[in-house]
């Protein structure tokens, strides 16, 4: 029964950007106690066109962990693209947890994150909540959580940014503060020694305006399949997307990244 409900929730995802955690893979890590777990993802590639085009990735993770089974998660992406000196692509976020280190059936998920993009024209966007997060099982190879929980988010748009991508004849800057209900999932699976698979997922409803926009939620999606070279060393090949149907400015409703790099961890 298990089985089966991990492969309908892996199908699932696969037919729907977040976060995937180090802290929470199914990697076959010692079971020597650790105080702090430091993680480093990071893709570089450089091509010779008309000028230097020049792409970067960067994700770094470090995990705090206490005696009374919490864990304090600090998590940090960004994105950036440059064509000589012009900016084609910036955008990432800033992110930090404090939870229950996967010991208790029912606990509290508490959250704050900082986030940009300047393709889509989000200036900035803040946000911090809380979750319960309910944990199904949590075996040596595989894990199933789910969460339900609330935020309170601020938003600046700005079509005037110099990376906006899209049209749009306005030029005015857009505020928003939206309070938002947010389910997610996530799990783990090792799929043999060295090998595993991580996916979580959100779909966040927004609750302002008396609910009038409640069924235009944001649905984000993340994926990291890790081939472990050894202890310190892990290729990761990761796909994360993100589905807005509630969006101020006339950009598009779906956004993917694919992207191959190397994780160092310490």
């Amino acid at each position: 029964m298990k089985n089966i409900i991990l492969l309908l929730f892996i199908v699932l995802l696969n037919n729907t950007h977040a976060q995937i955690l180090t802290v929470d893979r199914e990697n076959g890590q010692d079971s020597i106690p650790r105080k702090q777990l430091f993680s480093w993802n990071v893709s570089f590639s450089s091509d010779k066109q008309k000028k230097n085009l020049l792409e970067l990735t960067n994700i770094a993770e470090y995990d705090r962990f206490f005696k009374n089974n919490q864990v304090l998660i600090t998590l940090m992406n960004t994105d950036a693209s440059f064509n000589g000196k012009a900016i084609l692509e910036n955008n990432g976020y800033f992110q930090m947890r404090l939870r229950d280190n996967d010991k208790k059936r029912v606990a509290p998920d508490y959250f704050i994150q900082y986030q940009w993009n300047g393709i889509w024209g989000l200036q900035n966007r803040a946000l911090a909540g809380c979750n319960a997060r309910f944990k199904f099982w949590d075996d040596k190879t595989d894990d199933l959580f789910m969460s339900i929980g609330a935020f309170y988010e601020y938003e600046k748009w700005n079509p005037n940014l110099s990376s906006y991508a899209f049209g749009g004849n306005s030029t005015q800057i857009i505020y928003r503060h939206i309070p938002r209900l947010n389910f997610s999932a996530k799990t783990a699976v090792q799929l043999k020694k060295g090998i595993d698979l991580s996916a979580i997922t959100f779909v966040q409803f927004p609750m302002n305006d008396a609910f009038a926009h409640f069924t235009q939620p944001r649905w984000f999606l993340d994926l990291n399949l890790n081939f472990e070279v050894n202890k310190h060393l892990s290729m990761v090949l990761h796909y994360d997307q993100n589905i807005d149907f509630y969006r101020p400015l006339p950009i598009d409703l779906y956004f993917y990244n694919l992207n191959l790099g190397f994780q160092l961890k310490w």
